[in-house]
């Protein structure tokens, strides 16, 4: 398949790309390297250093000779989108080119206002090209279980059958959404949906999970491959955040009574769902939703795991609770349903305690990247 992944620089976008290339795909990044400028303005980094895209790029075809092309620019330029639309002319479009950030999303108006027009627009303009240029082309778009928010009723897939005065019908499972950052996510789900009606379009909506994890099969095989590792308090995962700390002989922060549940994912079965979707297409005019995740962890479990696993390390950290900086329920009812992609074949990878001591020998191994005033939150949501 000729496959587009949109955010190909990115932590969930290289991996994907270099996994779907070994797989034999023809793949076509295209970045607008927004991702990087945004570790300059919070002065923050990866803690594994990573290289230029071209480097990577480059990298993977001495390793493999597989060949990725690479297109820098902007999805809300539509002009240089259609461009590579007409010259690719995709089966698949992979969208992993969103700011992804919840603090991000709540830094100030500014923040807010250009991450609801870089996600929502940028997704637009794809469903526009696609429309144009290849209306069979399938959008697999990456979304988010926090769309969904914590109702205290089971999550459904994508969509929920309701019975009212006496009429039944399927509809949209409701969002509550957590953040600017989640609603641009729930404004794209809506765009897309009402494109593939009324346009015949075809997609895929994967409401992710958090991801951890950094390697991969393909990223081990040069360390020029690498992939990112955020610990900070705006693009950090509370887990990578637990184990920096405790790599580093800091105390565990747990945000208020760490209740807070949510669904987890390896990377290494991101990067297969995505080839899952690719590989078993809607039929034209369906918006499919599968929430993309393999387990349920609160925060409070994962700092206990991280504990565990580093005391047994000697590293011997503490555990302590942070007032909460985001407006969220602390303790609350969580249970998702997540049974489609598993119909399609994903054969998961758990959070073993062997995949913590790698998480955190990751760190130990590159802790002079470690920046400690960047790792507690400095964003508030009130």
């Amino acid at each position: 398949m000729k496959i587009i992944v949109a955010g190909g620089d990115g932590f969930c976008g290289w991996p994907t790309s270099l996994y779907l290339s070994e797989q034999g795909h023809e793949v076509y990044i295209i970045d607008n390297l927004k991702r990087r400028d945004w570790d300059t303005e919070l002065e923050s980094q990866s803690i594994t250093p990573i290289k230029t895209l071209e480097d990577r790029v480059n990298c993977w075809e001495e390793t493999t000779g597989k060949k990725i092309k690479m297109y820098i620019g902007d999805l809300q330029d539509y002009d240089f989108l259609s461009s590579v639309f007409k010259e690719v002319h995709p089966d698949a479009f992979v969208h992993f080119a969103e700011q992804r950030a919840a603090p991000y999303s709540m830094i100030d108006r500014e923040h807010a206002v250009f991450t609801q027009v870089n996600n929502v627009i940028g997704t637009l303009n794809v469903l526009y090209a696609m429309r144009e240029y290849t209306p069979e082309c399938h959008m697999i778009k990456l979304g988010t279980m926090g769309e969904y928010g914590t109702p205290n009723i089971d999550i459904e897939e994508g969509y929920i059958t309701i019975e009212h005065k006496g009429r039944k019908d399927t509809l949209p499972f409701p969002k509550q959404p957590g953040s600017f950052y989640h609603l641009s996510k729930v404004h794209d789900s809506n765009n897309i949906m009402f494109a593939c009606r009324v346009w015949g379009l075809k997609a895929t909506d994967l409401n992710q999970g958090v991801v951890y994890g950094v390697q991969t099969h393909q990223t081990r095989k040069d360390p020029r491959l690498v992939n990112r590792f955020d610990f900070d308090g705006v693009f950090g995962t509370a887990l990578n955040r637990f184990c920096v700390q405790a790599a580093t002989g800091s105390d565990i922060t747990v945000y208020g009574q760490g209740g807070q549940t949510r669904g987890f994912i390896d990377i290494e079965d991101t990067i297969r769902c995505i080839e899952l979707a690719a590989l078993n297409p809607p039929e034209s005019g369906d918006f499919r939703v599968f929430n993309q995740f393999t387990e349920e962890f609160s925060v409070q479990d994962l700092a206990e795991k991280v504990y565990k696993i580093t005391d047994n390390m000697n590293l011997n950290p503490n555990i302590v609770h942070l007032e909460n900086p985001r407006v969220e329920k602390e303790v609350h009812y969580y249970n998702a349903i997540h049974t489609q992609l598993m119909d399609l074949g994903l054969k998961p990878h758990y959070l073993t305690d062997a995949r913590l001591e790698e998480l955190v020998k990751h760190v130990q191994e590159n802790k002079d990247r470690v920046l400690y005033d960047k790792i507690l939150p400095t964003i508030k949501w009130r």
